[in-house]
């Protein structure tokens, strides 16, 4: 049944303005994380930092986001809708800004705490709410958003090392993410779409009535495991070539083209399966794209480098869009299916983050990136077998709401 924020959302200037409030907020949610790959080694030289301390960097975000997940409606049952969305902006906006000025590897995992957070709370947040403004339009809503968020990711692995290099400082190059998400604040007072009271009021669905039901640990396990091979490349594939012999600005080029390749197939992947409500044909995709990829890293990462980074980027891209709407797709109501989104974020953001960890853990160890690449290979043909339970016919039985 249409809500009154779905009526608004259709008329013309509303979808318009929504849609570029997706998009940039977006765009804000992977810079702080790839901004920081191509000048690891710098940041390292600086601080001290041994490769576990440094894949904390990575790693931590990405637990915030799946812990805060969980947080996400009621901190909207008590706060409000805009007030947290816009506070968590503003607290990732001070986080990149701090960076500025941090000179221990202290300092920056208290950076990586604060951008986690915001970033971690407005992931949480925003399924649910492109369901709501966009019900009829979700495969398009969802496929801009997640081409702007890895897209996203493409400028800060492409500028945070060019603007160090033209500053002769990492702190700059990480800190001028701030500014993105501080001009996302500015867009949404101007261009979101309202959210009737009577329905903020009954906003909050319980996260927790999703926990004894399997189809939602189910999709939760698909989604942090079909998007692993994401943090462990933001965090390594830069290190990874670069102790192939290329320069820190090749090595950083090479994880934007990887960003540029996901927000291709992250917008492109929705819009292919987008007239049939069984995603399988995309979702078989993405993962066998995925597989071959690393497999090049494995096998010839110097012989055709960026075609390995076009097929793993294009797999992951399709692959993070695609989970989202899924999950989206289990439930009509979208704040029901926003729930569920956030539990499937929450638990699957978690199982995400101990990639980038456990692979800084193997460099310590004496052990290199070849078996750490072949796992995520094995990881994605598993997951291309898992994604034949995705038949849509079975989500009703699937599925309970849970109690407001």
């Amino acid at each position: 049944m249409s809500t009154q924020s779905d009526v608004a959302a259709t008329q013309p200037a509303l979808r318009i303005g929504g849609l570029l409030l997706l998009v940039l907020i977006g765009l804000n949610l992977r810079p702080f994380l790839t901004s920081l790959g191509p000048v690891l080694d710098l940041v390292r030289s600086d601080t001290g930092l041994d490769y576990r301390a440094a894949a904390i960097l990575t790693t931590l975000p990405f637990v915030l986001m799946g812990l805060l997940a969980f947080l996400g409606g009621g901190l909207v049952h008590r706060f409000g809708e805009q007030p947290v969305l816009l506070g968590a902006l503003l607290v990732l906006a001070a986080g990149c800004g701090a960076r500025l000025e941090v000179g221990s590897g202290a300092g920056l995992i208290l950076t990586a705490i604060l951008t986690g957070a915001g970033v971690a709370t407005v992931q949480a947040l925003m399924p649910g709410v492109a369901k709501r403004w966009f019900s009829d339009r979700i495969a398009l809503a969802m496929g801009l958003y997640s081409a702007a968020l890895v897209g996203g990711g493409a400028l800060g692995a492409l500028v945070s090392p060019a603007l160090a290099a033209a500053t002769s400082s990492w702190r700059w190059g990480l800190a001028v993410w701030a500014f993105p998400a501080l001009a996302a604040v500015l867009l949404w007072f101007w261009q979101a779409p309202p959210v009737p009271l009577q329905e903020a009021a009954s906003a909050r669905m319980s996260v927790r009535g999703f926990v004894r039901n399997r189809r939602a640990w189910l999709l939760a396990v698909y989604f942090g495991l079909a998007n692993s091979g994401y943090a462990s490349l933001v965090a390594w594939l830069p290190s990874f070539y670069r102790d192939l012999g290329l320069a820190a600005q090749q090595s950083g080029n090479l994880l934007a083209w990887m960003a540029l390749f996901q927000a291709a197939a992250a917008l492109l992947m929705p819009l292919w399966v987008r007239g049939s409500s069984d995603r399988r044909r995309g979702l078989y995709t993405v993962m066998l794209l995925q597989a071959l990829g690393f497999a090049g890293f494995v096998l010839a990462p110097l012989q055709a480098p960026l075609l390995w980074i076009a097929l793993a980027g294009g797999g992951l891209g399709g692959c993070f869009s695609l989970s989202l709407i899924l999950s989206l797709d289990h439930l009509p109501d979208s704040r029901a299916a926003g729930a569920l989104t956030a539990f499937v974020q929450g638990l699957g953001f978690l199982i995400t983050a101990t990639g980038p960890w456990l692979v800084g853990a193997l460099l310590d160890g004496g052990g290199d990136f070849t078996s750490a690449w072949g796992l995520h290979g094995c990881l994605a043909v598993a997951m291309l077998l898992v994604s034949m339970r995705f038949d849509p016919v079975g989500y009703p039985r699937a599925m309970r709401v849970p109690v407001a």
